[in-house]
């Protein structure tokens, strides 16, 4: 049996079959990230006849990107996600000032490795660095996602980095990964999970892992992912109860 990729595993897990590279699965999602598009996921969300979160526990939303309101109309949306995340009991709804969502789901422990995670932003990626496989969607596919806990997705195809050898003094994950895009493009990695390998990502903490992952979709991959590690578990172990 040929060994499967990162991508393939937890899809595996996800859609409850053994899949291939390729495959078009119907994959159950372990966690779900919105911010301000809240307001047009809820929109779409009650368009489809939508009527409760399939899992208020596994939904976080979050403002971080229009705040303090600066509209009418943005306080006017922010309202009304306001009453849909009390009326829906959700848990993980963090209001302005609590931080930046791609800060905030790691740090307060809803991101652990394995995990199938959606977003409704495209540095939802960044998650990849604890070593879930973890990407953006579009609102109304998040609505869907909020009504059925399920995603449909092709399993991508993998590319994998092998970076190697130690960085020199003032050179950080930012300069790693700009110059991998600088030398594959804008669409070097397009749908495609890449995996970041070597001792060099090893060597990296956490929050530089972030950088790599985060900056993924700028060459256009589906996902970006640092395998996790006995640095990852430390780090874990600090954010999530129970967690050794």
């Amino acid at each position: 049996m040929t060994s499967m990729t990162f991508a393939q595993r937890v899809l595996s897990r996800a859609s409850g079959r053994n899949v291939s590279t390729g495959d078009i699965v119907q994959a159950k999602v372990d966690l779900a990230m919105s911010h301000e598009n809240s307001a047009l996921v809820l929109s779409s969300f009650r368009e489809i006849g939508a009527e409760r979160i399939w899992d208020p526990s596994k939904v976080v939303i979050l403002f971080d990107h229009r705040i303090p309101a600066n509209t009418i109309k943005t306080a006017e949306s922010h309202r009304e996600v306001r009453g849909f995340a009390r009326q829906s009991e959700l848990p993980y709804f963090y209001d302005l000032g609590e931080g930046i969502c791609h800060q905030v789901l790691p740090e307060k422990g809803h991101v652990r490795p394995g995990m199938l995670i959606v977003g409704s932003d495209s540095h939802t990626t960044t998650y990849g660095a604890l070593g879930a496989f973890s990407t953006g969607i579009g609102a109304t596919e998040m609505a869907s996602v909020w009504a059925t806990g399920e995603i449909w997705m092709r399993v991508p195809e993998t590319l994998r980095l092998r970076i190697r050898g130690k960085l020199r003094p003032h050179v950080r994950s930012k300069d790693v990964i700009l110059n991998i895009i600088g030398g594959l493009g804008a669409d070097g990695a397009d749908y495609r999970c890449v995996e970041f390998t070597g001792n060099a990502v090893a060597a990296m903490s956490i929050e530089s892992r972030m950088v790599l992952s985060n900056m993924s979709i700028e060459m256009g991959a589906k996902a970006g992912v640092c395998f996790p590690d006995a640095a990852t578990d430390g780090w874990l172990a600090q954010r999530v109860p129970g967690w050794s």
